[in-house]
């Protein structure tokens, strides 16, 4: 919450952080990103970014990183590796040099000066080179599209019934709601996690290495579980 500034009794608010893509699988646009860094930095706060999922943002928006980051005045990046492909590690880019007094005491207080850290970073290397993140991030947000809508049709032609779609496929997750206890028989069969169990919320995440016969197992196993009686 932007206030409480000189109140002994409250953390001093310093920064905002916001997600992209969210953990709803959606996307903040440019306008959007600019908007939130605008009001931050006149309440003399930063915009920090995580960018886990950075690269299906960009894959889906058709635009340069640069765009929604540098040029939309968000102040520190975390630049995401894990969940598009690499083994290990996690990128800190700081974007405005006067936002990071301190980082680098930070980073070693932290335990997140990893020895031999030239090892961390040839894997960005490798994952920039010829824009292989964006091309690995867009084949699981194409993964997921096909997820969504091989259900959304299958809902259409009546052939599967109890499931709806709780938020917009923006990048490479699918939200749906569905009883808890079809969750349980899918999940005896596919693995995944629980949203929000009090709503009967699923999220269905698809990555690099989704190939389109995992989607069709897995839209085959919903299918069949909630398949119209009779």
């Amino acid at each position: 919450m932007a206030w409480g500034w000189g109140n002994e009794h409250r953390a001093q608010p310093l920064a905002v952080s916001i997600a992209q893509s969210t953990e709803l699988g959606t996307l903040y646009t440019v306008d959007e990103i600019r908007a939130i860094a605008d009001h931050a930095h006149a309440k003399r706060m930063r915009l920090h970014m995580d960018g886990a999922r950075i690269s299906n943002a960009a894959a889906a928006l058709g635009v340069p990183l640069r765009a929604f980051t540098t040029d939309a005045g968000v102040d520190i990046l975390t630049f995401g590796g894990t969940k598009n492909g690499i083994l290990y590690g996690e990128a800190i880019v700081v974007l405005d040099p006067t936002a990071a007094d301190g980082l680098l005491h930070l980073r070693k207080l932290n335990m997140q000066l990893a020895s031999k850290m030239r090892f961390v970073s040839a894997q960005f290397i490798a994952l920039l080179k010829n824009d292989l993140h964006l091309r690995s991030a867009g084949h699981a947000n194409a993964m997921a599209a096909r997820l969504r809508g091989a259900l959304e049709e299958s809902l259409a032609a009546g052939a599967t019934t109890g499931i709806s779609f709780s938020q917009p496929t923006q990048a490479n997750a699918v939200l749906a709601v569905l009883a808890n206890d079809a969750a349980v028989r899918i999940r005896e069969q596919v693995r995944f996690y629980d949203s929000g169990r009090a709503v009967g919320e699923v999220r269905w995440m698809t990555a690099f290495d989704t190939t389109e016969a995992d989607v069709d197992a897995f839209v085959e196993v919903v299918r069949k579980e909630l398949a119209p009686a009779g």
